[in-house]
C-alpha cells in the first residue's frame, strides 16, 4: 500500500509538472482572464532575449556602412541564412521570401529559446508546468498567426477571391466540387491544429519521460537505482536539446509549406 501511495504522488506530481501553469498574478480585462502564468513570464522572457540577441547582432550593420561581420554576428548570419534558404526560399519561392523570412525566423527563434527555457532548472522553482511551448494557449496562439498568414499570403498575391478559388484545383468535373470543397475547408483547420498538437505533445512528452524516469529513486529508495535514473536522464537531457531544435523547425517549416501553399497552389 506504502508502494501505491508513493506512485500516486509521484503521479500527481508529473501531472502538475506538464499541466498548464499555475496563475501568479490575477488579471481580468473586459472578462477575459489575462492572469500572468509561469509560462506567460517564460515566453515574454524568450521573446525579450530572442530581440535582445537580434539587436546586439545587428548593431554593427546599424552603425556601420560596410561592416566585418564577427563572432555572434556570424552565428545569426548564419541562422538567417538557414531559414531563408532551407525553409522559404524552397516552399514559398525566392520573389516572395524577403516578405516572409521575417515571420519564420521568428517562429523558429522563439520557439528554439521557448524549448531551451523549459530545460533550465531555475524555472522548476517558479510554480506550474514545465515549458511554454507544451502549453497548448501558446501553440495554438503561434499555430493561429499561422493560418491568419496563409489567408493574407493567397489574398496578396491571387486576391481574396481567388485565394478562395485556389482551394479546388481548375479544371475539375463541377460535381466533384462538392466532395472537394468541404475536404479543403476542413484542411484548412486541421494544419493549425496539427501545428498546435505536435509541438505541445513534444514537448510534454520529453519532460514525461524525464519525470517518469526520476520517479523510482523516490519509489524504490534505493541508491543504485538513484544512480542509474540521474544517468538516464542525462542522456535523455541531451535528447531533448535534439528535440527542441527539431521540433522549432518542424513547426518553422510546416508554416513556410502552408503558406507556400498558398501563394503558389499549382504546386
Amino acid at each position: 500500500m506504502a508502494t501505491e501511495g508513493h506512485s500516486e504522488d509521484i503521479g500527481s506530481i508529473i501531472i502538475h509538472h506538464v499541466s498548464n501553469s499555475d496563475v501568479l498574478v490575477p488579471l481580468q480585462l473586459f472578462g477575459m482572464d489575462i492572469s500572468i502564468t509561469k509560462h506567460v513570464i517564460m515566453i515574454w522572457l524568450a521573446g525579450a532575449l530572442v530581440m535582445t540577441a537580434f539587436l546586439l547582432g545587428t548593431r554593427r550593420y546599424r552603425r556601420e556602412e560596410n561592416p566585418i561581420p564577427s563572432g555572434f554576428t556570424n552565428f545569426l548570419e548564419f541562422i538567417v541564412d538557414f531559414v531563408h534558404n532551407q525553409m522559404v526560399v524552397p516552399n514559398v519561392g525566392r520573389e516572395h521570401a524577403i516578405r516572409w523570412t521575417p515571420l519564420i525566423l521568428a517562429f523558429f527563434t522563439l520557439i528554439v529559446t521557448a524549448n531551451l527555457l523549459g530545460m533550465v532548472p531555475f524555472f522548476d522553482l517558479i510554480p506550474g508546468g514545465g515549458t511554454a511551448t507544451s502549453n497548448l494557449n501558446v501553440t495554438a496562439a503561434l499555430a493561429t498567426i499561422t493560418f491568419m498568414s496563409i489567408i493574407v499570403a493567397g489574398s496578396m498575391v491571387h486576391g481574396v477571391v481567388g485565394h478562395w478559388k485556389n482551394m479546388a484545383p481548375h479544371g475539375i468535373a463541377w460535381p466533384v466540387l462538392f466532395i472537394l470543397i468541404p475536404i479543403e475547408i476542413l484542411g484548412m483547420f486541421v494544419r493549425p491544429f496539427a501545428l498546435t498538437m505536435r509541438l505541445a505533445a513534444n514537448m510534454t512528452a520529453g519532460h514525461i519521460a524525464m519525470l517518469a524516469i526520476l520517479a523510482p529513486i523516490f519509489i524504490m529508495a534505493n541508491a543504485w537505482v538513484g544512480i542509474g535514473s540521474v544517468t538516464l536522464n542525462v542522456g535523455i537531457s541531451f535528447l531533448e536539446i535534439v528535440v527542441a531544435l527539431v521540433q522549432a523547425y518542424v513547426f518553422s517549416l510546416l508554416s513556410a509549406v502552408f503558406i507556400g501553399g498558398a501563394i503558389n497552389p499549382e504546386h
